[in-house]
């Protein structure tokens, strides 16, 4: 299967991505996996989109889309993947179509994660991580150390990271507004959105993307 997963930041994508590929048996592909193997390994790409990041500005399109075309044309990948942050616009998602009817092949799917903004914001902004070891990750309200402001695991401070603080979030959310969200109306002009709603646990929510897929 050849799947796209959409969805707010918050929403739980890298989440579902993992246990999704698993369970169809195809490679998760994600974009910041993409930059973080071309920039390690040396590649053309992964120079180019670094002296963009190192000058603070945005990686052109047509390197992203380069990236993911590298990738997806590797043989774990021939019998399908997922894709988690790509395609991110409606021009890498035209491209994305371009690339898969050159190839001979089409999307079987897009799944839009769905949560409510309020939501959102209260799962991000309640993020707290250890200063020691930001693998240790607790939250206010779901995930709550024993002790306030000290993590379980280790004893080191908790702190709330700039990208987590809500006035933040809401400007991330405003730019999937404007740049992600209109793919969700580009596929579904192609009739291949599935929309799942993703409040719940985990298990849940991947019960429900798969029962979508199978429809």
């Amino acid at each position: 299967m050849r799947i796209v997963l959409v969805g707010p930041p918050g929403a739980g994508k890298g989440t579902q991505a993992a246990f999704l590929a698993k369970k169809l048996s195809i490679p998760h592909i994600s974009t910041g996996d993409l930059f973080r193997a071309n920039i390690s390994q040396g590649t053309e790409l992964g120079k180019r989109a670094k002296s963009y990041m190192d000058a603070g500005n945005l990686v052109p399109d047509e390197v992203t889309i380069g990236m993911a075309k590298d990738r997806m044309e590797q043989e774990d990948a021939a019998n399908g993947f997922l894709l988690d942050g790509f395609p991110r616009n409606v021009g890498q998602a035209e491209a994305l179509d371009g690339i898969l009817k050159e190839w001979g092949v089409r999307l079987d799917a897009v799944l839009d994660l769905e949560v409510p903004e309020d939501e959102v914001v209260k799962r991000i902004a309640g993020r707290r991580i250890c200063r020691n070891d930001s693998s240790h990750v607790f939250h206010v309200t779901y995930s709550k150390p024993k002790q306030e402001g000290v993590c379980d695991v280790c004893g080191g401070e908790l702190y709330q990271r700039d990208d987590d603080k809500e006035e933040t979030v809401r400007k991330r959310l405003e730019v999937y507004h404007t740049e992600t969200e209109p793919i969700i109306d580009f596929y579904r002009a192609q009739d291949l959105v599935k929309t799942i709603p993703a409040l719940g646990k985990v298990n849940e929510v991947t019960e429900r993307a798969l029962a979508a897929l199978e429809g």
